[in-house]
């Protein structure tokens, strides 16, 4: 009987596989890779808002990590693999020609980062998604609703419009598109024709306005209202979405030899980072699972009869199924947690990556060294400093917007701010005023879910920072006024994405159920 399943996380700067044994929970190996393009930096410009990411980073590190974790698991394991599953940042669409191909993996279009995938954090289409907001409350319906009501920038039809708007050469090649998490299971499966490839709920119903009370994505009228370079769009996607326990269909020859898997094993529909992360974190009604790292999304599930009508403004949208077949999934989150830390290690370190990198005073083995671990100590040097700060003496204030708010009440055109700085005020002083900004932005979060009926008995942290900083998650506990339980596993994401394959599969439902 084939008991293993592989469990894809695609994170903001890496990938990770996991190994799972699907009858009993055992973790057997894991694998991470780094994208080699994104880590360069290459068609980004943080300046700009503009994040974008090559689809082979995607498919290269993907393949690296799942040759490497079936290599440290060993033969015995590989040949009994039987199912796979991918999680994904989101919302992060790609624009494709009429064969489901990203323009990117075309000729002409390599280097464009407007044939790319357009990244969760690209905030370009802030004037798309307040044309969006403003048409659909002048709309006879109004398709943000189940969004929280306010449509961001971080979202698919806000990104895809704006890339069309911008690029003339892209907006005549562009067919459809389709975010990550769909298109990853259409490529190992051979179904990425724009009509053939699976929908995941979670992120039509979170991300693309579907909603099955109006038969699925917004009209064709209002997509061509909004601009007519949408026509024509919404009849060469869908109308259907999948929840992630459904079988996209199995590996095709090319890549079961590329996997070094079988054409037997088993494909699931994808779904995001954040939602499968709350199933590997054992999410349950009254639990928020919080996936905390670059940024946060936090997520509950609810019963049909705690939902009803309910509308909840402010959130990330309330999608049926989007999380765990049969609950209503609630989204919220922070545009930037982990983010904002590492923009002031960034800042901080300015002169030490400036000027000591060229020192000429030390031999060049020595001065990588001494950079590389100077660099490392940052964080953990300025966390150990802060906790030693007395609460009554942290009187710097911040605001952790520095990338826009996503709850509640999305919007990127806010921005962050740290008041109160004196002649005195140090490094970690000001690091403790950063925590204790993504802390209170986090307060918000929960405040507005308490504030519209949502029971929050318990709050499960996962993701790098959960892990990693004993300071911030002490910090975030005082400051909600709540334990926090961390998961055990270092790989909660790519955990839920195990346990969705294991179902899909149709040899783990135990351990789902568990």
């Amino acid at each position: 009987m084939k008991n293993y399943v592989i469990g894809i996380d695609y994170g903001t700067d890496s990938v990770r596989a996991i190994i799972v044994n699907a009858v009993n929970g055992d973790e057997v190996a894991t694998a991470v890779k780094a994208y080699p393009r994104w880590a360069t930096g290459k068609f980004c410009d943080s300046a700009k808002d503009q994040y974008r990411q090559h689809p082979l980073d995607y498919v290269e590190s993907m393949e690296f990590v799942v040759k490497e974790a079936l290599k440290i698991a060993g033969s015995d394991v590989a040949l009994n693999i039987a199912g796979i599953s991918f999680d994904t940042t989101g919302s992060t669409p790609v624009l494709v020609d009429a064969s489901g191909t990203p323009l990117a993996l075309t000729p002409g279009f390599e280097d464009n980062p407007n044939a790319m995938f357009i990244l969760w954090k690209d905030h370009t289409s802030n004037r798309e998604a307040n044309e969006i907001n403003q048409l659909s409350k002048n709309w006879e319906i109004d398709y943000t609703k189940f969004e929280g009501g306010i449509y961001s920038s971080e979202w698919v039809w806000a990104k895809v419009l704006h890339a069309l708007r911008a690029d003339e050469k892209v907006r005549k090649a562009a067919y459809s598109w389709i975010e990550h998490c769909d298109w990853m299971p259409a490529l190992l499966t051979g179904t990425v024709l724009p009509n053939k490839a699976l929908r995941s709920r979670c992120a039509a119903g979170h991300k693309s306005m579907w909603h099955e009370g109006w038969n699925g994505l917004p009209s064709e009228l209002f997509l061509s209202t909004l601009d007519p370079l949408l026509a024509g769009y919404r009849g060469r996607l869908y109308d259907k979405t999948y929840t992630s326990d459904v079988k996209v269909g199995t590996l095709t020859s090319e890549w079961a030899v590329r996997l070094g898997l079988s054409t037997d094993v088993a494909v699931g529909v994808g779904g995001f980072d954040c939602h499968f992360g709350a199933v590997g974190g054992e999410v349950a009604p009254n639990v928020l699972a919080r996936s905390i790292g670059t940024s946060t999304c936090d997520i509950m599930i609810a019963s049909y009869d705690q939902i009803g009508d309910k509308l909840i403004p402010g959130i990330c949208g309330q999608v049926d199924g989007s999380v765990v077949p049969g609950y209503v999934g609630l989204e919220a989150g922070q545009s930037a947690f982990g983010d904002i830390y590492a923009w002031f290690k960034k800042v901080i370190a300015w002169p030490v990556e400036e000027i000591l990198a060229k020192s000429n005073l030390i031999d060049a083995d020595t001065r990588e060294k001494l950079l590389a671990e100077t660099l490392d100590r940052i964080i953990p040097e300025l966390s150990n400093q802060a906790v030693l700060i007395p609460m009554e003496e942290s009187t710097i204030v911040a605001v952790d917007w520095m990338n826009g708010r996503r709850t509640p009440d999305a919007t990127t055109e806010v921005a962050g701010a740290i008041t109160g700085l004196k002649l005195g005020s140090t490094a970690p002083r000001i690091f403790r005023a950063l925590v204790e900004a993504t802390a209170f932005g986090s307060r918000a979060i929960v405040d507005r879910f308490k504030r519209e009926g949502v029971v929050i008995n318990e709050i499960i942290g996962l993701g790098g920072v959960a892990k990693k900083s004993p300071f911030v998650m002490q910090t975030l506990a005082d400051v909600l006024n709540m334990p926090i339980k961390v998961a055990r596993t270092e790989q909660t994401c790519a955990f839920g994405a195990a346990m969705f394959a294991a179902v899909c599969c149709g040899g783990g439902r135990r351990l789902f159920e568990s």
